[in-house]
């Protein structure tokens, strides 16, 4: 499955993914393009990517987020293109045992996508001015030694 996507992201094909008996606890986030952002009228949004980079780093992510909270399921989406206010822009989906680590397994895996992953937010507005968004400060991951 595909980590970027420019069609309308899908969650059904999500939790079909990710569907387990053994896992109590569902976990999905998903990110909408708002409205109104710093106190500007947002029409649509144009989401670039590297691919090869950022399908990388989303898939190290997922594998992080698994290993770090011993969930067995986590896959993340993020749409690409130009993005309409409403619709989806991301798609998170935690599954775990018990919903205590489903939770922290999700804020984690979606803050990690936010700091991490080669993707570009260039922002409308309906004043006819627009902006790239700036990215959050680039956190260095250093991956857990070996044991």
């Amino acid at each position: 499955m595909q980590h970027l996507s420019e069609q309308p992201l899908d969650l059904d094909t999500l939790l079909q993914a990710t569907a387990d008996e053994q896992c109590g606890a569902l976990v999905v986030f998903g990110g909408v393009v708002r409205l109104h952002n710093f106190g500007l009228e947002v029409t649509h949004i144009d989401y670039s990517a590297y691919p090869p980079l950022a399908q990388k780093t989303l898939s190290e992510i997922e594998s992080e987020t698994r290993d770090k909270f011993g969930v067995p399921h986590c896959r993340l989406v993020h749409r690409t293109g130009r993005l309409k206010v409403g619709e989806l822009s991301v798609l998170a989906v935690v599954r775990a045992p018990h919903r205590g680590e489903a939770f922290d397994a999700a804020r984690y895996a979606v803050e990690a996508l936010k700091h991490r992953v080669a993707v570009w937010k260039h922002e409308h507005y309906s004043d006819g001015s627009c902006a790239y968004m700036e990215g959050c400060t680039v956190v260095e991951h250093k991956p857990a030694a070996a044991g």
